[in-house]
Protein backbone atom coordinates (compact mmCIF):
# COMPACT_ATOMS: atom_id res chain seq x y z
CA UNK A 1 0.00 0.00 0.00
CA UNK A 2 1.32 3.26 -0.96
CA UNK A 3 1.21 6.21 1.47
CA UNK A 4 -0.06 9.38 0.42
CA UNK A 5 3.18 11.16 0.32
CA UNK A 6 5.00 8.79 -1.73
CA UNK A 7 1.75 9.25 -4.62
CA UNK A 8 2.60 13.06 -4.37
CA UNK A 9 5.83 13.16 -4.15
CA UNK A 10 6.57 13.35 -7.90
CA UNK A 11 4.52 16.11 -8.00
CA UNK A 12 6.65 18.64 -6.18
CA UNK A 13 9.34 17.07 -7.95
CA UNK A 14 8.47 18.20 -11.24
CA UNK A 15 11.09 20.92 -12.64
CA UNK A 16 8.33 23.75 -13.61
CA UNK A 17 7.80 23.33 -9.92
CA UNK A 18 10.84 22.59 -7.97
CA UNK A 19 12.04 25.89 -10.58
CA UNK A 20 9.21 28.25 -9.31
CA UNK A 21 10.39 27.67 -6.04
CA UNK A 22 13.74 28.14 -6.62
CA UNK A 23 13.18 31.49 -8.16
CA UNK A 24 10.61 32.27 -5.56
CA UNK A 25 13.36 31.65 -2.89
CA UNK A 26 15.48 33.94 -4.84
CA UNK A 27 12.85 36.71 -4.90
CA UNK A 28 12.53 36.82 -1.32
CA UNK A 29 16.39 37.16 -1.10
CA UNK A 30 16.66 39.69 -3.56
CA UNK A 31 14.11 41.79 -1.77
CA UNK A 32 16.40 40.93 1.76
CA UNK A 33 18.72 42.39 -0.24
CA UNK A 34 17.13 45.80 -1.41
CA UNK A 35 15.81 45.97 1.99
CA UNK A 36 19.52 46.23 3.35
CA UNK A 37 20.52 48.40 0.59
CA UNK A 38 18.45 50.72 1.07
CA UNK A 39 18.63 51.02 4.61
CA UNK A 40 22.26 51.32 4.29
CA UNK A 41 21.81 54.32 1.37
CA UNK A 42 24.33 56.26 3.92
CA UNK A 43 26.65 54.26 5.41
CA UNK A 44 29.91 55.13 4.12
CA UNK A 45 31.99 52.42 2.36
CA UNK A 46 28.72 50.39 1.82
CA UNK A 47 28.88 48.18 -1.23
CA UNK A 48 25.14 47.12 -2.49
CA UNK A 49 24.29 43.42 -2.22
CA UNK A 50 22.67 41.40 -4.47
CA UNK A 51 21.60 37.59 -5.37
CA UNK A 52 25.50 35.97 -6.52
CA UNK A 53 26.03 36.15 -9.92
CA UNK A 54 26.06 32.23 -10.53
CA UNK A 55 23.04 31.92 -8.95
CA UNK A 56 21.35 31.97 -12.54
CA UNK A 57 24.16 30.35 -14.47
CA UNK A 58 23.42 27.54 -11.88
CA UNK A 59 19.99 27.47 -12.90
CA UNK A 60 20.32 27.53 -16.73
CA UNK A 61 22.76 24.51 -16.00
CA UNK A 62 20.56 22.24 -14.13
CA UNK A 63 17.80 22.68 -16.29
CA UNK A 64 19.82 22.07 -19.39
CA UNK A 65 21.22 18.53 -17.79
CA UNK A 66 17.51 17.46 -17.21
CA UNK A 67 16.12 16.22 -13.99
CA UNK A 68 16.26 20.05 -12.45
CA UNK A 69 13.30 18.58 -10.45
CA UNK A 70 14.88 15.95 -8.81
CA UNK A 71 18.39 17.93 -8.22
CA UNK A 72 17.07 21.55 -7.25
CA UNK A 73 18.21 21.10 -3.72
CA UNK A 74 21.86 21.75 -5.05
CA UNK A 75 20.87 25.18 -6.52
CA UNK A 76 20.69 27.83 -3.75
CA UNK A 77 20.03 31.35 -4.25
CA UNK A 78 22.77 33.18 -1.98
CA UNK A 79 23.59 36.95 -1.79
CA UNK A 80 26.97 38.55 -2.49
CA UNK A 81 28.66 42.09 -2.95
CA UNK A 82 27.53 43.59 -6.72
CA UNK A 83 30.99 43.91 -7.92
CA UNK A 84 29.79 45.65 -11.18
CA UNK A 85 27.86 48.55 -8.75
CA UNK A 86 29.78 51.32 -9.73
CA UNK A 87 30.33 54.18 -5.98
CA UNK A 88 28.16 56.87 -6.29
CA UNK A 89 29.56 59.04 -3.50
CA UNK A 90 33.11 60.06 -2.65
CA UNK A 91 32.73 57.69 0.86
CA UNK A 92 32.91 54.49 -1.30
CA UNK A 93 28.90 53.74 -1.06
CA UNK A 94 27.42 51.96 -3.76
CA UNK A 95 23.88 52.14 -3.31
CA UNK A 96 21.85 53.99 -5.86
CA UNK A 97 18.65 54.97 -3.93
CA UNK A 98 16.38 55.45 -7.50
CA UNK A 99 17.85 51.78 -8.99
CA UNK A 100 16.92 49.82 -5.63
CA UNK A 101 13.56 51.31 -5.56
CA UNK A 102 13.19 50.28 -9.48
CA UNK A 103 14.61 46.45 -8.50
CA UNK A 104 11.91 46.58 -5.30
CA UNK A 105 9.17 47.38 -7.74
CA UNK A 106 10.23 44.81 -10.21
CA UNK A 107 10.98 41.69 -7.61
CA UNK A 108 7.75 42.61 -5.95
CA UNK A 109 5.94 41.51 -9.75
CA UNK A 110 8.47 38.76 -10.11
CA UNK A 111 7.52 37.20 -6.63
CA UNK A 112 3.52 38.03 -6.59
CA UNK A 113 3.74 36.09 -9.97
CA UNK A 114 5.48 33.21 -8.75
CA UNK A 115 3.67 32.77 -5.40
CA UNK A 116 0.31 32.60 -7.84
CA UNK A 117 2.39 29.79 -10.03
CA UNK A 118 3.11 27.90 -6.73
CA UNK A 119 -0.28 28.21 -5.37
CA UNK A 120 -1.83 27.44 -8.43
CA UNK A 121 0.07 23.98 -8.24
CA UNK A 122 -1.34 23.28 -4.53
CA UNK A 123 -4.59 24.07 -5.44
CA UNK A 124 -4.63 21.77 -8.61
CA UNK A 125 -3.33 19.24 -6.13
CA UNK A 126 -6.35 19.98 -3.73
CA UNK A 127 -8.48 19.53 -6.42
CA UNK A 128 -7.36 15.87 -7.23
CA UNK A 129 -7.23 15.27 -3.58
CA UNK A 130 -10.31 15.96 -2.69
CA UNK A 131 -12.51 17.15 -5.91
CA UNK A 132 -13.62 20.53 -4.10
CA UNK A 133 -11.12 23.84 -5.11
CA UNK A 134 -11.78 24.90 -1.66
Amino acid sequence: MLKAGAMIDPIFQTDNYQLARKLLDAAVLRHEAVATNIANAETPGFRRLDLAPDFGAQLKARMAAGDFGKHAASVQPKLAEDSTARTVRPDGNSVELERELMIMNRNSVEHEFLSELVSSNLKQLRLAITGRVT
